[in-house]
């Protein structure tokens, strides 16, 4: 390898490991760490293995490369492993440390004008190859309209449009027995905070969404609205999570959900049919106020589809906000689809 080559690598691997080191003290994860009982209990002290996973992805590294097969840590990978799967180690509670204090960070360089708001979404969490895993279940993937093995990722995240950071997750097994190939490890302490996720794991994805906004409000984390995909367009959810927030969700035509209109109760699709539509080739062809079985009213945008024939209705519990800017604020949904790519 030329020297010049090997100087240039060697600073750079230097400056990578001070703007790690200087990330890690600015925002105090040491302490976040310890306040999530996340301590030394022997070996190998938590900071130091938590740093080494955190850069790997920074140094281009898997997990194999950068810990089960560099000897050059202080710790061997029995360390790594048992810090990952410690059921006594509060990784929500972390994250909800971390991110508040980025957050605030980041709103001091951040214009008040422009829309904080939260995102809920869920994703498949595929381990079709494996067989032994804890609470391993048959799940619906709703894009490839398949069943696999795995598990669904709830992850709820703060976005202002430009950027786009987790808060809270729950990752998904199955609320049918008959569903779970695998049930939960007896060894598992039934009074430490992993057992308590696992008994999560085993509920229905719509029941823990109420608790997770209500976690993030009450850090002081500052939104506008919550935004929601239509697997969650649900009046019983509108209602439930529509008194923290105002609640934008994309709308789904569905046989069993009906909106009350001038005296009928129709459903999405039969209620685009009623509309009058704006001439031309406008985006926004209808908007209208209705109100849904839960006794509330929702305003309804009707958006013509980009790329087919069709059109795409999106709701919002914020009636007086105008049609172009629920369409606006909705936009900002689709960071929590890149993150979880």
């Amino acid at each position: 390898m030329d020297h010049t080559q090997y100087y240039q690598e060697q600073q750079e691997a230097i400056r990578l490991h001070n703007r790690i080191s200087s990330f890690l003290d600015d925002f105090k994860v040491g302490t976040l760490l310890a306040s999530s009982g996340i301590r030394k209990l022997r070996g190998a002290k938590p900071m130091a293995v938590f740093t080494a996973i955190f850069a790997l992805p920074f140094c281009g590294d898997n997990f194999s490369r950068g810990i089960v097969h560099n000897h050059k840590l202080g710790f061997r990978k029995d360390a790594a492993y048992e810090f990952l799967k410690n059921p006594r180690y509060n990784w929500r509670k972390f994250l909800l440390g971390l991110v508040t204090v980025v957050i605030r960070f980041m709103d001091v360089l951040t214009s008040e004008q422009r829309e904080k708001v939260l995102v809920i979404d869920d994703s498949t969490y595929d381990r079709s190859r494996f067989k032994v895993v804890e609470l391993l279940a048959w799940i619906h993937d709703h894009n490839a309209n398949r069943s696999l093995k795995g598990f669904k990722l709830m992850t709820l995240g703060w976005t202002d449009g430009v950027s786009f950071l987790p808060l809270d997750f729950i990752l998904y097994s199955s609320a049918r027995a008959s569903k779970r190939l695998q049930g939960i490890r007896k060894t598992v302490d039934k009074r430490c905070c992993g057992y308590k996720s696992r008994l999560e794991a085993m509920a229905k994805s719509t029941e823990q969404l109420e608790s997770m906004v209500k976690r993030v409000l009450a850090l002081g984390i500052r939104a506008g609205y919550l935004l929601m995909d239509s697997w969650f367009a649900f009046p019983t959810l509108f209602a439930t999570l529509g008194k923290h927030l105002p609640v934008i969700c994309m709308g789904k035509d569905m046989s069993k959900v009906f909106y009350r209109h001038q005296g009928k109760w129709l459903t999405l699709g039969r209620l685009f049919a009623r509309m009058k539509k704006r001439r031309g080739n406008a985006r926004i062809l209808a908007s209208v106020v209705v109100e849904t079985k839960k006794e509330q009213k929702v305003r309804i945008v009707f958006v013509r589809h980009c790329n087919k024939r069709q059109w795409l209705a999106i709701l919002s519990t914020k009636i007086d906000l105008a049609d172009e800017e629920i369409v606006r604020i909705y936009g900002k949904r689709w960071d929590i689809e890149v993150f979880s790519r």
